[in-house]
């Protein structure tokens, strides 16, 4: 008898009137946002920041999955992914008051400065309580979010992360066609050994090898230093537009300025967390529901994580010298780039890649026409821009490391083709277990 009144109860509790679906889904990005901008005062490195958003985000997805028979498991397409548990039965707790929560829980236990993501998520219960989310109910979701987190904390710390700063002190490789530190604050390599950590999806860390970059060469009538004049040609005659674009997607989480004796910092998203804001946007844009919008953000962040995987193999493989040490060397010694050269070889262009994947796969998601208008960098005082489709947004991405000076226009090309063959593995891999468009189930799109 007391087993059947105390299950009445819990019907009682979860049979609130349950906010109207957009209000959870536009939950969503602020939490996703709230962890970038942590990530923007730790000065996270794009490789990085990429990992914490696809771990963040996985807890989330494993709360829906688990509430949604629509949803496939995650360990049918993600390799690694473990046999989450949760105490409390499906009826206890309202899932999407967990999942929302999970994001941040995760990212408090996971980012250095973790600890800023409490008084979010003290926002986030306040929020919960307005809507009447009985307190119970409330308690009972924040508890299973909490459960999922540590979890997934755990699940992170097998992928290798941890053994990273084991490995011993990376060396820049001697000789003049190899990355070296550039000006201004000839700054340390970013995740030299970044290739062992473990892939989400994609089965290794070379499984898609891109064309090999154009050999290294000084002489004047060379291919090498044909890409490179275009560089500095390109840089010399920018158009207000084109300024525009490489500002736009500059994405550079640290950029140092000096000034005589001084330097001053300047922080940034990083392009993971510029993309991973265009899926939020995207989800709006579409009208997803919350089970939708909980899964795009997954993909998003789960396609960037491998992105970076692959290009970061390619950079310390091919080691390629940039464009400002070349041009500095033998083309004009006075000449800068736009854009602050990152700390990392060259070749290929990370933006490049990470965009495109992510592009593709966020096309397979919401359609090859899908229009919407980015505003990631607003805060940075920099203008919205509008955009027929991903694809057309990730070609701008790419096409902007040549506007900015940093990167030949091979690695650019190239590594738009290493992104695509990175989506079609990711692709086809989740229409495999039942993953289909979500624009399928969209008006007006």
């Amino acid at each position: 008898m007391m087993k059947w009144i105390t299950s009445w109860l819990l019907c009682c509790q979860l049979a609130y009137a349950r906010p109207a679906a957009p209000a959870f889904t536009e939950r969503i990005q602020p939490a996703v946002w709230a962890i970038t901008m942590v990530m923007l005062h730790d000065v996270v490195n794009p490789p990085a920041a990429s990992r914490y958003y696809a771990y963040c985000t996985a807890g989330a997805y494993a709360i829906v999955a688990a509430h949604n028979p629509g949803m496939p498991a995650a360990g049918s397409f993600i390799r690694s992914w473990p046999a989450f548990t949760v105490s409390a039965g499906k009826d206890a707790y309202d899932y999407q008051v967990a999942a929302v929560y999970c994001i941040l829980e995760t990212g408090r236990l996971m980012l250095p400065s973790g600890y800023m993501l409490e008084e979010q998520e003290e926002k986030l219960l306040q929020a919960f309580r307005k809507e009447k989310i009985p307190a119970a109910v409330i308690s009972r979701s924040v508890a299973v979010a909490k459960e999922v987190a540590a979890q997934v904390v755990a699940w992170s710390k097998t992928d290798n992360y941890n053994k990273l700063s084991a490995r011993l002190r990376y060396t820049p490789m001697k000789g003049e066609a190899y990355w070296y530190p550039t000006p201004p604050a000839y700054m340390e390599a970013v995740e030299p050994h970044w290739q062992t950590i473990r892939p989400m999806v994609i089965d290794s860390c070379n499984e898609f090898l891109p064309l090999p970059p154009v050999p290294f060469s000084k002489d004047s009538g060379s291919a090498f230093y044909m890409l490179s004049r275009e560089v500095y040609d390109v840089t010399s005659r920018l158009s207000q537009e084109e300024l525009l674009i490489a500002s736009f997607w500059d994405c550079n989480p640290f950029a140092v300025s000096s000034a005589g004796h001084m330097m001053v910092g300047f922080k940034k998203i990083t392009p993971g967390g510029h993309w991973m804001n265009i899926a939020g946007i995207a989800a709006q844009t579409a009208g997803l529901d919350f089970d939708q919008a909980v899964l795009l953000h997954m993909l998003t962040a789960v396609t960037e994580m491998d992105a970076f995987i692959s290009c970061w193999d390619e950079k310390y493989r091919s080691n390629r010298i940039r464009p400002e040490t070349y041009i500095n060397r033998y083309i004009d010694i006075k000449w800068q780039p736009l854009l602050q050269t990152p700390p990392f070889p060259e070749y290929t262009s990370g933006h490049s890649v990470v965009s495109t994947a992510t592009a593709a796969v966020l096309t397979y998601l919401l359609g090859e026409r899908f229009a919407f208008t980015d505003n990631s960098e607003v805060m940075f005082e920099i203008p919205a821009r509008s955009f027929d489709s991903f694809m057309q947004a990730a070609e701008e991405a790419a096409i902007s490391r040549l506007y900015g000076g940093i990167h030949y226009r091979d690695a650019i090309e190239n590594g738009q083709q290493q992104g695509m063959q990175i989506a079609e593995k990711i692709i086809s891999k989740i229409k495999a277990v039942g993953v289909k468009p979500v624009s399928q189930n969209l008006t007006g799109l």
